[in-house]
Protein backbone atom coordinates (compact mmCIF):
# COMPACT_ATOMS: atom_id res chain seq x y z
CA UNK A 1 0.00 0.00 0.00
CA UNK A 2 1.11 3.25 -1.03
CA UNK A 3 1.37 5.82 1.80
CA UNK A 4 4.05 8.41 0.97
CA UNK A 5 3.09 12.27 0.68
CA UNK A 6 3.34 12.26 -3.73
CA UNK A 7 3.19 10.87 -5.62
CA UNK A 8 -0.13 9.35 -3.95
CA UNK A 9 -1.90 5.76 -4.71
CA UNK A 10 -4.04 6.34 -8.22
CA UNK A 11 -7.66 5.33 -7.74
CA UNK A 12 -9.07 3.21 -10.04
CA UNK A 13 -11.09 5.04 -12.16
CA UNK A 14 -8.36 7.19 -13.27
CA UNK A 15 -6.55 4.32 -14.26
CA UNK A 16 -9.17 3.31 -16.06
CA UNK A 17 -8.81 6.62 -17.94
CA UNK A 18 -5.53 6.27 -18.33
CA UNK A 19 -5.73 2.93 -20.91
CA UNK A 20 -8.07 4.16 -22.95
CA UNK A 21 -6.98 4.96 -26.77
CA UNK A 22 -4.34 8.07 -27.15
CA UNK A 23 -5.46 11.32 -28.65
CA UNK A 24 -3.23 13.05 -30.25
CA UNK A 25 -2.86 16.27 -28.45
CA UNK A 26 -1.65 18.29 -31.67
CA UNK A 27 -4.17 17.91 -34.02
CA UNK A 28 -7.70 15.73 -32.49
CA UNK A 29 -9.82 18.27 -31.30
CA UNK A 30 -10.76 16.49 -28.51
CA UNK A 31 -7.64 17.26 -26.49
CA UNK A 32 -8.38 20.52 -26.57
CA UNK A 33 -11.84 20.13 -24.91
CA UNK A 34 -10.05 17.84 -22.53
CA UNK A 35 -7.61 20.66 -21.58
CA UNK A 36 -10.36 23.13 -21.11
CA UNK A 37 -12.31 21.13 -18.94
CA UNK A 38 -8.85 20.30 -16.58
CA UNK A 39 -8.52 23.62 -16.01
CA UNK A 40 -12.29 24.82 -15.25
CA UNK A 41 -12.12 22.33 -12.95
CA UNK A 42 -8.58 22.85 -11.71
CA UNK A 43 -10.21 26.56 -11.67
CA UNK A 44 -12.70 25.19 -8.96
CA UNK A 45 -10.65 23.95 -6.69
CA UNK A 46 -8.03 26.97 -6.55
CA UNK A 47 -11.06 28.89 -5.88
CA UNK A 48 -10.48 31.40 -8.97
CA UNK A 49 -12.28 33.04 -11.78
CA UNK A 50 -10.82 32.11 -15.25
CA UNK A 51 -12.09 34.25 -17.34
CA UNK A 52 -10.28 37.56 -17.77
CA UNK A 53 -7.86 38.52 -20.62
CA UNK A 54 -5.78 35.94 -22.20
CA UNK A 55 -7.78 33.29 -20.76
CA UNK A 56 -5.93 29.66 -20.68
CA UNK A 57 -8.42 27.49 -19.73
CA UNK A 58 -11.83 28.37 -20.67
CA UNK A 59 -14.91 29.44 -18.62
CA UNK A 60 -16.30 28.06 -15.73
CA UNK A 61 -14.37 29.14 -12.77
CA UNK A 62 -16.13 29.84 -9.34
CA UNK A 63 -14.20 32.66 -7.85
CA UNK A 64 -16.76 35.11 -9.52
CA UNK A 65 -14.59 38.59 -8.17
CA UNK A 66 -11.85 40.74 -9.74
CA UNK A 67 -9.48 39.45 -6.51
CA UNK A 68 -10.07 36.20 -8.11
CA UNK A 69 -9.08 36.19 -11.22
CA UNK A 70 -6.38 34.29 -12.41
CA UNK A 71 -5.82 32.18 -15.31
CA UNK A 72 -5.03 28.44 -15.04
CA UNK A 73 -2.47 26.63 -16.55
CA UNK A 74 -1.49 22.97 -16.72
CA UNK A 75 2.54 22.42 -18.32
CA UNK A 76 3.74 19.11 -19.01
CA UNK A 77 6.33 18.34 -16.17
CA UNK A 78 6.56 17.05 -12.62
CA UNK A 79 5.24 19.58 -9.64
CA UNK A 80 9.51 21.08 -9.62
CA UNK A 81 8.59 22.42 -12.89
CA UNK A 82 6.44 24.58 -11.69
CA UNK A 83 9.09 25.99 -9.02
CA UNK A 84 11.38 26.80 -11.77
CA UNK A 85 8.85 28.06 -14.39
CA UNK A 86 7.93 30.67 -11.81
CA UNK A 87 10.99 31.81 -11.42
CA UNK A 88 12.32 31.32 -14.60
CA UNK A 89 9.55 33.64 -16.00
CA UNK A 90 9.78 36.20 -13.11
CA UNK A 91 13.40 36.42 -12.88
CA UNK A 92 16.42 38.26 -14.87
CA UNK A 93 19.59 39.69 -13.79
CA UNK A 94 19.48 42.15 -10.76
CA UNK A 95 15.89 40.95 -9.83
CA UNK A 96 15.64 41.18 -6.39
CA UNK A 97 13.55 38.16 -4.58
CA UNK A 98 13.27 37.70 -1.38
CA UNK A 99 12.59 34.26 -0.55
CA UNK A 100 10.57 33.70 2.97
CA UNK A 101 11.80 30.07 4.69
CA UNK A 102 11.53 27.21 7.14
CA UNK A 103 12.64 23.91 4.94
CA UNK A 104 14.11 22.37 1.97
CA UNK A 105 11.65 23.57 -0.56
CA UNK A 106 11.64 27.46 0.86
CA UNK A 107 15.04 27.28 0.57
CA UNK A 108 15.40 25.94 -3.03
CA UNK A 109 13.37 29.01 -4.45
CA UNK A 110 16.67 31.00 -3.54
CA UNK A 111 18.93 28.30 -5.64
CA UNK A 112 16.46 28.84 -8.56
CA UNK A 113 16.62 32.84 -8.04
CA UNK A 114 20.45 32.61 -8.53
CA UNK A 115 20.95 30.09 -11.14
CA UNK A 116 18.61 32.88 -13.25
CA UNK A 117 20.60 35.71 -12.11
CA UNK A 118 18.41 36.97 -9.80
CA UNK A 119 19.53 38.64 -6.33
CA UNK A 120 18.07 36.15 -3.66
CA UNK A 121 17.77 37.38 0.00
CA UNK A 122 16.59 34.55 2.37
CA UNK A 123 14.65 34.78 5.39
CA UNK A 124 15.04 31.11 6.96
CA UNK A 125 14.32 29.79 10.31
CA UNK A 126 14.78 26.28 11.32
CA UNK A 127 12.61 23.29 9.62
CA UNK A 128 10.98 23.03 12.76
CA UNK A 129 10.69 26.47 13.35
CA UNK A 130 7.54 28.56 11.97
CA UNK A 131 8.00 31.03 9.33
CA UNK A 132 10.19 33.96 10.79
CA UNK A 133 7.79 36.77 10.23
CA UNK A 134 9.72 39.10 12.49
CA UNK A 135 12.80 38.59 10.04
CA UNK A 136 10.46 39.06 7.44
CA UNK A 137 8.78 42.55 8.37
CA UNK A 138 12.82 44.09 8.97
CA UNK A 139 13.45 42.23 5.43
CA UNK A 140 10.64 44.30 3.64
CA UNK A 141 11.81 47.21 5.76
CA UNK A 142 15.77 47.39 4.71
CA UNK A 143 16.77 50.72 3.07
CA UNK A 144 18.91 48.83 0.94
CA UNK A 145 16.08 46.16 -0.84
CA UNK A 146 13.24 47.58 -3.06
CA UNK A 147 11.83 43.15 -3.36
CA UNK A 148 10.14 42.80 -6.89
CA UNK A 149 8.96 39.40 -5.79
CA UNK A 150 8.69 37.01 -2.99
CA UNK A 151 8.62 33.43 -2.49
CA UNK A 152 7.06 30.86 0.02
CA UNK A 153 6.36 27.32 0.84
CA UNK A 154 2.31 26.41 2.25
CA UNK A 155 3.42 22.96 3.09
CA UNK A 156 6.74 22.06 3.39
CA UNK A 157 6.51 18.84 2.77
CA UNK A 158 9.77 17.23 4.13
CA UNK A 159 8.78 17.55 7.39
CA UNK A 160 5.03 17.77 7.42
CA UNK A 161 4.87 21.67 8.31
CA UNK A 162 1.27 23.62 7.13
CA UNK A 163 2.93 27.10 6.97
CA UNK A 164 0.90 30.57 8.20
CA UNK A 165 1.31 31.97 5.06
CA UNK A 166 -1.57 34.60 5.37
CA UNK A 167 0.02 36.30 7.39
CA UNK A 168 3.14 36.31 5.27
CA UNK A 169 0.92 37.71 2.28
CA UNK A 170 -0.51 40.32 4.82
CA UNK A 171 2.73 41.93 5.76
CA UNK A 172 4.26 41.86 2.45
CA UNK A 173 1.17 43.52 0.73
CA UNK A 174 1.30 46.38 3.68
CA UNK A 175 5.22 47.20 3.36
CA UNK A 176 5.09 47.21 -0.68
CA UNK A 177 1.88 46.44 -2.68
CA UNK A 178 3.61 46.05 -5.73
CA UNK A 179 5.68 43.39 -5.23
CA UNK A 180 4.78 39.77 -6.76
CA UNK A 181 4.37 36.65 -4.37
CA UNK A 182 4.72 33.19 -5.60
CA UNK A 183 3.64 30.25 -3.25
CA UNK A 184 4.55 26.74 -3.16
CA UNK A 185 1.21 24.82 -2.81
CA UNK A 186 2.02 21.61 -4.10
CA UNK A 187 1.25 19.58 -1.39
CA UNK A 188 -1.66 21.36 0.16
CA UNK A 189 -4.13 22.25 -2.90
CA UNK A 190 -7.02 19.98 -3.07
CA UNK A 191 -6.80 19.24 0.76
CA UNK A 192 -6.06 22.69 2.19
CA UNK A 193 -7.36 25.60 1.72
CA UNK A 194 -5.09 28.11 -0.52
CA UNK A 195 -5.70 31.75 -0.34
CA UNK A 196 -4.71 32.01 -4.30
CA UNK A 197 -6.79 35.34 -4.62
CA UNK A 198 -3.91 37.18 -2.81
CA UNK A 199 -1.29 34.82 -4.60
CA UNK A 200 0.10 36.24 -7.79
CA UNK A 201 1.68 32.42 -9.15
CA UNK A 202 -0.10 29.44 -6.72
CA UNK A 203 1.76 26.55 -7.89
CA UNK A 204 0.47 22.81 -7.83
CA UNK A 205 1.06 19.59 -9.32
CA UNK A 206 -0.89 16.19 -10.21
CA UNK A 207 0.83 13.90 -7.93
CA UNK A 208 -0.18 15.04 -4.45
CA UNK A 209 -3.25 15.88 -2.88
CA UNK A 210 -5.27 15.17 -6.30
CA UNK A 211 -3.97 11.53 -6.57
CA UNK A 212 -3.33 11.75 -10.52
CA UNK A 213 0.13 10.27 -11.23
CA UNK A 214 3.09 12.71 -11.40
CA UNK A 215 3.42 14.89 -14.58
CA UNK A 216 1.87 17.70 -14.29
CA UNK A 217 2.75 21.03 -12.93
CA UNK A 218 -0.25 23.49 -12.08
CA UNK A 219 -0.62 27.33 -12.07
CA UNK A 220 -3.34 29.97 -11.06
CA UNK A 221 -1.11 33.10 -12.49
CA UNK A 222 -2.98 36.58 -12.09
CA UNK A 223 -2.53 39.75 -14.56
CA UNK A 224 0.13 41.57 -13.03
CA UNK A 225 2.45 38.36 -13.16
CA UNK A 226 1.63 37.71 -16.74
CA UNK A 227 2.36 41.75 -17.19
CA UNK A 228 5.60 41.23 -15.68
CA UNK A 229 6.52 38.04 -17.57
CA UNK A 230 5.70 39.82 -20.61
CA UNK A 231 8.15 42.68 -20.17
CA UNK A 232 11.16 40.44 -19.60
CA UNK A 233 12.99 38.66 -21.99
CA UNK A 234 12.71 34.81 -21.16
CA UNK A 235 15.38 32.90 -22.16
CA UNK A 236 13.52 29.17 -22.10
CA UNK A 237 10.68 27.79 -24.00
CA UNK A 238 9.84 24.59 -21.51
CA UNK A 239 10.65 26.33 -18.28
CA UNK A 240 8.01 28.95 -18.97
CA UNK A 241 4.43 29.85 -18.02
CA UNK A 242 3.95 32.77 -20.96
CA UNK A 243 3.52 30.66 -23.92
CA UNK A 244 0.66 28.77 -21.94
CA UNK A 245 -1.34 32.04 -21.67
CA UNK A 246 -3.03 32.26 -24.94
CA UNK A 247 -3.08 28.45 -25.99
CA UNK A 248 -6.15 28.72 -28.72
CA UNK A 249 -4.31 28.13 -31.59
CA UNK A 250 -1.78 25.15 -30.10
CA UNK A 251 -0.01 24.24 -27.13
CA UNK A 252 3.79 25.65 -27.48
CA UNK A 253 4.78 21.86 -27.45
CA UNK A 254 3.60 18.22 -27.59
CA UNK A 255 1.52 17.91 -23.99
CA UNK A 256 1.12 14.86 -22.14
CA UNK A 257 -2.18 13.78 -23.52
CA UNK A 258 -2.20 10.28 -20.70
CA UNK A 259 -1.83 12.70 -17.70
CA UNK A 260 -4.01 15.06 -18.92
CA UNK A 261 -6.43 12.72 -18.84
CA UNK A 262 -5.80 11.55 -16.00
CA UNK A 263 -5.82 14.42 -13.79
CA UNK A 264 -8.62 15.46 -15.64
CA UNK A 265 -10.76 12.28 -14.41
CA UNK A 266 -8.92 12.99 -10.87
CA UNK A 267 -10.48 16.48 -10.05
CA UNK A 268 -13.72 15.11 -11.40
CA UNK A 269 -13.73 12.71 -8.73
CA UNK A 270 -12.52 15.38 -6.48
CA UNK A 271 -15.38 17.82 -7.32
CA UNK A 272 -17.78 15.23 -7.00
CA UNK A 273 -17.07 14.63 -3.39
CA UNK A 274 -16.93 18.28 -2.76
CA UNK A 275 -14.13 20.54 -1.72
CA UNK A 276 -15.82 20.86 1.75
CA UNK A 277 -16.32 16.71 2.27
CA UNK A 278 -12.67 16.51 0.74
CA UNK A 279 -11.26 18.90 3.39
CA UNK A 280 -12.55 17.45 6.37
CA UNK A 281 -11.53 13.65 5.35
CA UNK A 282 -8.11 15.01 4.89
CA UNK A 283 -8.73 16.58 8.42
CA UNK A 284 -9.69 13.29 9.87
CA UNK A 285 -7.34 11.14 8.70
CA UNK A 286 -4.40 13.36 9.89
CA UNK A 287 -5.80 13.26 13.30
CA UNK A 288 -6.15 9.35 13.38
CA UNK A 289 -2.76 9.45 12.07
CA UNK A 290 -1.33 11.83 15.18
CA UNK A 291 -3.49 10.11 17.43
CA UNK A 292 -2.00 6.33 16.75
CA UNK A 293 1.33 7.99 16.43
CA UNK A 294 1.23 9.28 20.14
CA UNK A 295 -0.01 5.83 21.54
CA UNK A 296 2.90 4.34 19.59
CA UNK A 297 5.38 7.45 21.51
CA UNK A 298 6.33 8.90 18.37
CA UNK A 299 6.19 12.78 17.98
CA UNK A 300 5.68 14.84 14.87
CA UNK A 301 8.45 17.73 13.35
CA UNK A 302 6.53 20.41 13.73
CA UNK A 303 4.07 21.19 16.96
CA UNK A 304 0.90 19.09 16.11
CA UNK A 305 -1.18 22.65 15.48
CA UNK A 306 1.52 23.45 12.72
CA UNK A 307 1.35 19.52 11.06
CA UNK A 308 -0.33 19.73 7.70
CA UNK A 309 -3.91 17.47 7.18
CA UNK A 310 -1.81 16.08 3.88
CA UNK A 311 1.39 14.56 5.66
CA UNK A 312 2.49 13.90 9.03
CA UNK A 313 6.03 13.46 9.73
CA UNK A 314 7.55 11.72 13.03
CA UNK A 315 10.66 11.83 14.50
CA UNK A 316 11.96 8.08 14.20
CA UNK A 317 16.71 9.76 14.94
CA UNK A 318 18.65 7.72 13.18
CA UNK A 319 15.86 4.84 12.73
CA UNK A 320 13.54 5.98 9.48
CA UNK A 321 15.55 3.99 6.91
CA UNK A 322 15.57 0.92 8.91
CA UNK A 323 11.35 1.08 9.50
CA UNK A 324 10.47 2.00 6.14
CA UNK A 325 12.44 -0.89 5.02
CA UNK A 326 10.76 -3.02 7.28
CA UNK A 327 7.15 -1.83 6.22
CA UNK A 328 7.70 -2.19 2.81
CA UNK A 329 9.30 -6.15 3.02
CA UNK A 330 7.15 -7.15 6.03
CA UNK A 331 3.93 -5.26 5.30
CA UNK A 332 3.96 -3.91 1.80
CA UNK A 333 3.50 -0.69 3.00
CA UNK A 334 5.32 2.17 1.61
CA UNK A 335 6.43 5.15 3.81
CA UNK A 336 8.77 8.16 3.14
CA UNK A 337 11.70 9.23 4.83
CA UNK A 338 12.99 12.66 5.54
CA UNK A 339 14.49 14.74 2.89
CA UNK A 340 18.24 16.09 3.00
CA UNK A 341 19.62 16.38 6.58
CA UNK A 342 16.77 14.88 7.90
CA UNK A 343 16.86 11.79 5.69
CA UNK A 344 17.72 9.52 8.38
CA UNK A 345 15.81 10.98 11.32
CA UNK A 346 12.25 11.58 9.94
CA UNK A 347 9.25 8.95 8.99
CA UNK A 348 6.30 10.64 6.87
CA UNK A 349 3.12 9.29 6.40
CA UNK A 350 0.96 10.35 3.28
CA UNK A 351 -2.64 10.75 4.26
CA UNK A 352 -3.34 12.98 1.24
CA UNK A 353 -5.48 12.48 -2.08
CA UNK A 354 -7.40 9.14 -1.83
CA UNK A 355 -5.15 7.73 0.54
CA UNK A 356 -6.87 11.01 3.02
CA UNK A 357 -8.88 7.86 4.54
CA UNK A 358 -9.54 6.94 8.14
CA UNK A 359 -9.62 3.24 7.40
CA UNK A 360 -5.79 3.75 5.41
CA UNK A 361 -4.21 5.18 7.91
CA UNK A 362 -5.43 2.49 10.38
CA UNK A 363 -4.35 0.13 8.32
CA UNK A 364 -0.87 1.94 8.08
CA UNK A 365 -0.49 2.40 11.36
CA UNK A 366 -1.43 -1.16 12.62
CA UNK A 367 1.36 -2.18 10.04
CA UNK A 368 3.50 0.51 11.92
CA UNK A 369 2.77 -0.52 15.29
CA UNK A 370 4.10 -4.45 14.44
CA UNK A 371 7.04 -3.09 12.92
CA UNK A 372 8.24 -0.88 15.95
Amino acid sequence: MLMTPGPTAVPEPVRDAMSRELINPDVDPRFREIYDRLTDRLAAVYGVDPSGSGNAGGSGGVGGSEDAARDVVALGGEGILGLEAAVASLVEPGTEVLCLSNGLYGEGFADFVESYGGEATLVAADSDEPLPLDALDEALAADEKDFDVATMVHCETPTGTLNDIGSALDRIAAADAEVLTVVDAVSSLGGVPVPTDRIDVCLGASQKCFSAPPGLATAAVSDRAWAAMEARDPHSLYTNFLPFRDVSDGFPYTHLTTEVVALDAALGLLLDEGLDAVRERHEAAAARCRERGAELGLETVPDPERSSPTVTAFEAPGRAAEIQERLREERDVILATGLGEDAGDVLRVGHMGHNARVDRVDETMDALADVL
